[in-house]
């Protein structure tokens, strides 16, 4: 008997111990505490990204100097030519606001190495170009005067700086792709030198200008074809406990490998993915990045930019699901928004105008509370309303909802006008106007018992 008890304790003790290795920390902060740090984020549910950089004067992909294996010297050009006299953060700040969006990131560095501000430890910045001005504290400031939180994005990647190792995603690599040939192109190169690079210019970032909300730091790549990078070669441990140090309310993505550690991100991050794919992630804290075409950086000649309605749904189906959206626009090398990215703006500004009560504050409606094929309903926990978005408006002017039957008062949420109901059982019927609202996606606005 003895034995059999003593057993059974060492089987409580292994299994408590592999708990705690699937539950590894690197911070002592709670859950709840986390939420609450968050808090004004999953409030918020909109936001714009913005990448820019020199890759805007090639106007053919933020990528292009990996697409078409440009060495430093033929993208140098871009550098040499960097004068974006149309910039104008308020501007940027103003649309992002009427769209309603909350929060803003801007892409302090991307992988091209090129930063948009006055790092003293590169040449390689906007200061250093015809600009001659520290974009990314204009920009802040811009934020701040309009009410936005401040997001960063800096680039872990960087394929100008001289100690970062040729990898299987750098412009120039091997084209045979063989270990020695990496290490030939290699030779000279010191990634501990690149890592105390990462930590000076993410020290500067958040220290020049105060407070930040939101850093991205994208993105790992490891063992990837024997040739990729990850948490060890960014050190990512140290450079989440210097962000969380000098900025101790700063929310964090999940793009440093640290995917063993409970708190290693506070965030998901599915990238480009259709509104149907985001319903797994239901239940955990996640932002999908989307952008309005099909390029992050402004890419003159791409033409497969999205709808106002599939705006509209990967919105809506977004908080429908408990996650946020933040959306892309990549200015010109001017600095200005194009013509097609105002457009997209101007439109979801419209509908925002009329429907943001039921985006932000809210998420996925108990499960008892469903819609016909192609609606979504989004929830305000605290409020107990229920907003169902349709997007397929009834022709005969009737809709009914099952399982609804607890609505005690129901409007359309553009113009708070009512709705007549009849409730049978559980099954919620509303008589609605056979001409559909001029809004794309109609939203009905439902009060809980």
């Amino acid at each position: 008997m003895k034995r059999q008890f003593a057993l059974l304790c060492l089987l409580m003790l292994l299994g408590t111990q592999t708990l705690f290795a699937q539950q590894k920390q690197i911070f002592a902060e709670t859950p709840a505490q986390q939420k609450q740090r968050m808090a004004w984020w999953t409030d918020a549910r909109f936001g714009m990204f913005v990448h820019w950089g020199l890759y805007s004067l090639a106007a053919r992909h933020e990528w292009v100097k990996n697409y078409e294996k440009l060495n430093d010297q033929q993208y140098q050009k871009y550098f040499d030519r960097f004068n974006p006299d149309q910039f104008d953060p308020n501007a940027w700040a103003k649309q992002a606001k009427s769209a309603g969006m909350k929060y803003m990131v801007l892409t302090t560095k991307h992988h091209e190495g090129f930063c948009l501000f006055d790092s003293k430890y590169t040449d390689y910045k906007s200061t250093k170009t015809a600009a001659k001005r520290d974009l990314v504290r204009e920009y802040v400031n811009a934020c701040r005067n309009n009410g936005l939180k401040v997001g960063f994005y800096y680039s872990l990647l960087d394929w100008h700086h001289p100690d970062y190792t040729v990898d299987n995603i750098y412009p120039t690599r091997p084209a045979n792709g063989s270990d020695s040939a990496y290490t030939r192109m290699n030779v000279g190169r010191d990634m501990a030198k690149y890592r105390a690079y990462l930590k000076n210019q993410i020290t500067e970032l958040l220290t020049n200008y105060g407070k930040i909300d939101v850093i991205w730091m994208d993105f790992s790549f490891p063992n990837k074809n024997g040739h990729g990078k990850g948490k060890d070669d960014w050190g990512s441990i140290e450079l989440i406990k210097l962000a969380r140090k000098l900025q101790p309310g700063i929310i964090i993505n999940n793009r440093l490998n640290l995917e063993e550690y409970r708190d290693g991100a506070d965030f998901e991050t599915p990238e480009q993915v259709k509104p149907a794919e985001l319903e797994k992630y239901k239940g955990k804290l996640w932002e999908t990045c989307q952008t309005f075409s099909g390029s992050w950086g402004y890419y003159r000649d791409e033409n497969s930019w999205k709808t106002h309605r599939q705006l509209l749904d990967l919105l809506i189906t977004s908080v429908a699901n408990g996650g946020n959206l933040i959306l892309n626009v990549g200015p010109t090398a001017r600095g200005e928004f194009d013509y097609r990215a105002n457009r997209a703006l101007d439109s979801l500004a419209y509908w925002m105008r009329a429907n943001n009560k039921a985006i932000y504050g809210c998420t996925y409606a108990p499960d008892q509370y469903k819609t016909a094929a192609g609606d979504r309903v989004t929830y305000d926990p605290l409020k107990k309303i229920l907003y169902v978005h349709l997007f397929n408006y009834p022709t005969d002017g009737k809709i009914g909802l099952p399982g609804y039957g607890k609505v005690k008062y129901a409007q359309f949420l553009h113009d708070s006008s009512e709705l007549k109901m009849t409730t049978s059982g559980d099954e919620l019927t509303l008589v609605l106007p056979k001409k559909k609202p001029i809004y794309e996606v109609p939203v009905l606005q439902l009060f809980l018992e």
